[in-house]
């Protein structure tokens, strides 16, 4: 596992580790206090993952197209 702070990772840096986690947690060589560690850091890196798709998502979803289909630019986030 990383050292990097959930907080501070990267999708594809959470998710890379996410993968690793889960492959811990399948082989069963993993202590039952190591596999609780283990699944407690994977939630933290699913729930980041979900997070940065999200937003993702949303700047996508406010791409603004011009009457001709193109992007033009973006609308403002409301919030």
């Amino acid at each position: 596992m990383s050292n990097t702070p959930v907080s501070e990772m990267t999708y594809e840096q959470a998710m890379a580790e996410l993968e690793q986690v889960v492959t811990q947690l399948e082989s069963a060589s993993v202590p039952l206090e190591g596999s609780i560690k283990l699944y407690e850091r994977g939630a933290e890196l699913k729930k980041r993952c979900e997070a940065l798709l999200k937003s993702a998502e949303e700047k996508v979803a406010l791409i603004t197209l011009g009457a001709d289909g193109t992007p033009e630019g973006l609308k403002q986030v409301e919030g």
